[in-house]
C-alpha cells in the first residue's frame, strides 16, 4: 500500500530543498515529528543517518538510500519483517510553485499489517509534515521577499 499526499508550495525550490533537508528543524514546523538527531555529520547526502522519534512510534534510525539535490531524497528503515520507504520529492510547478510530494511504502513480510494498522497514522503525518513544510517555506519566502 502507498500512502502519499502532495502539496503546492509558493516559494523557490532551492528554499524548499534547504528547508526540507534540514531534518533537524523538523519537529519546529510539523507535531508529527517530535524529535531528529543526525547521526553524522557534514551535509545531508546519500548514505546520511537521523534517529526520528515520532508520537505513537518508536525510535527509528532512518537511512537516505537515493538523493538528488534539488529533486528528491528517499530514506529507509528496517524493522521486523518490514522496510518502510519514505520519498520527499519536488516537482517544479506553474508560476514560481513547486508540488512536494511525499511518500510511504512498505515491504515486507509484516508490511501488509503494518499498513493496516498504522494507515490512519501514516496518512495524518505524511499530511502534516506536508502542511508544516508549506506554511514554513511560504513565510520564509514571503519574509525573503520583504
Amino acid at each position: 500500500m502507498r500512502f502519499e499526499t502532495s502539496v503546492a508550495i509558493n516559494a523557490p525550490a532551492d528554499l524548499i530543498w534547504t528547508t526540507m533537508i534540514d531534518v533537524e528543524s523538523w519537529p519546529q514546523s510539523t507535531a508529527s515529528i517530535t524529535s531528529v538527531v543526525r547521526l553524522d555529520g557534514g551535509p545531508f547526502q546519500l548514505g546520511s543517518r537521523a534517529r526520528i522519534k515520532q508520537p505513537k512510534v518508536p525510535r527509528m534510525v532512518w537511512t537516505v538510500t537515493e538523493f538528488e539535490p534539488l529533486r528528491q531524497f528517499t530514506w529507509t528503515v528496517n524493522s521486523a519483517g518490514v522496510t518502510t520507504i519514505a520519498r520527499h520529492i519536488l516537482t517544479p510547478g506553474p508560476a514560481q510553485s513547486t508540488t512536494v510530494t511525499l511518500s510511504i511504502d512498505r515491504v515486507g513480510m509484516l508490511a501488509a499489517v503494518v499498513d493496516l494498522l498504522t494507515a490512519g497514522l501514516t496518512k495524518r503525518y505524511i499530511a502534516m509534515e506536508a502542511e508544516g513544510l508549506k506554511r514554513v517555506c511560504e513565510t520564509e519566502s514571503i519574509a525573503t521577499a520583504a
